[in-house]
């Protein structure tokens, strides 16, 4: 086990001007869990294969302990890769596919089976050591890649998007399992995903990326309540977070004919370049239903309510036109997402008035994006 250190780490591919990944700097720490996020493109896949050393290092650094391993082969740099594809040896058996990488490694006979039957009672697999990867499911294919980087006794764990190719429901298992075995053996992970919900349930720590370059980087729970810019406010929830970008006048923000009471330090805090604008965030759960006529209410014609049981979201347009053109969210443009009771929906086509809670929302410079503090 060992910690990892991203030193300014660059990637260029030939034949681009703009960095895949530009001077990422990133530390994990001794046995944590840490969360690649972001969304095509971005560079994490790139920084994974860059640690793995499948991706050249064009400036910068990068270590596994103390040691510097930007120069090192593959093989030398003690480390196991679990892959989208299940990369299973269709002839072999689940357990000459769980040891192969020992058997070339030279590892006496003895020691292998060992090995392999402690991951496979681990990964629940004892019964299934004899099958070919063709009789077995999709989850269980991928816990045998997962057993596959077990029995190496890696001193770190890479996973590029292990639970792609799986179903909603198996995804949901197989995260858990993932999560859990990574608590319990304390071995480094550098995981990577684009599902933001995967990130905030399995990461001790999650990392965002955009453009190749690190926005944030920060617990579950820091990522949720204070996003350091609009791009993270707007990826890392679901439903995402309504944005929207509004005048300051009197020290209130004018949401339409709503007024949205600004903290004076924030209004303070606000440049030239906002020119007299500031970015609002508030997430679905910051909204309330409030009466038609309310001084404060800001009216949502309701297009789809996505009832699930225990919480409803409604998906809606904005009515009034002053708002429409500055508001976002995951919906769309000028489309906000609300929660409601789930026992109190109401009906597509209706017009519900909602107002955002005091306090919690999230202001942003309305030019660079950064948050407010």
């Amino acid at each position: 086990m060992a910690t990892v250190t991203y030193d300014h780490a660059t990637r260029v591919y030939p034949g681009t001007e703009r960095p895949a990944v530009d001077q990422l700097n990133l530390h994990i720490e001794d046995g944590e869990f840490l969360v690649l996020v972001g969304p095509s493109g971005c560079g994490k896949s790139t920084s994974l294969r860059m640690l793995a050393g499948l991706e050249d290092v064009n400036a910068g650094r990068i270590l596994i302990g103390d040691r510097d391993v930007t120069d090192v082969q593959p093989k030398d740099r003690d480390i196991a890769m679990v892959f989208q594809n299940y990369a299973l040896y269709p002839h072999m058996t689940v357990a000459d596919n769980m040891g192969f990488a020992l058997k070339i490694a030279g590892t006496p006979k003895a020691e292998i089976r060992t090995r392999v039957e402690e991951a496979a009672k681990i990964l629940d697999l004892s019964e299934y050591l004899d099958r070919k990867p063709k009789a077995l499911s999709g989850g269980q294919r991928q816990r045998v890649a997962m057993g596959r980087a077990i029995v190496r006794q890696p001193r770190v764990f890479l996973m590029d998007e292990p639970l792609s190719n799986l179903d909603a429901k198996l995804r949901v298992q197989t995260r858990t399992q993932i999560a859990s075995l990574q608590r319990r053996l304390g071995v480094t992970t550098v995981y990577v995903t684009h599902d933001q919900t995967e990130a905030l349930t399995m990461g001790d720590r999650i990392a965002v990326l955009k453009d190749g370059l690190l926005q944030q980087v920060g617990t579950p729970r820091e990522m949720y309540d204070t996003p350091a810019n609009v791009f993270v406010a707007g990826f890392i929830g679901s439903p995402a977070m309504n944005i929207g970008t509004f005048p300051i006048e009197g020290g209130v923000a004018k949401v339409g004919t709503a007024a949205l009471p600004i903290p004076t330090a924030a209004i303070s805090a606000l440049t030239g370049e906002d020119g007299g604008q500031i970015t609002v965030g508030f997430r679905p759960e910051s909204l309330d239903v409030v009466p038609a006529g309310s001084s404060d209410g800001i009216p949502v014609s309701v297009n789809l309510v996505e009832e699930l049981g225990s919480d409803a979201f409604v998906y809606g347009s904005l009515t009034d036109e002053k708002v429409a053109g500055t508001v976002r969210s995951g919906a769309g443009d000028a489309q906000v997402i609300v929660r409601v009771d789930p026992r109190q929906v109401p009906a597509k086509g209706e017009t519900i008035h909602v107002r955002i809670r005091p306090g919690e929302q999230h202001l942003f410079h309305a030019v660079s994006g950064e948050r407010i503090a």
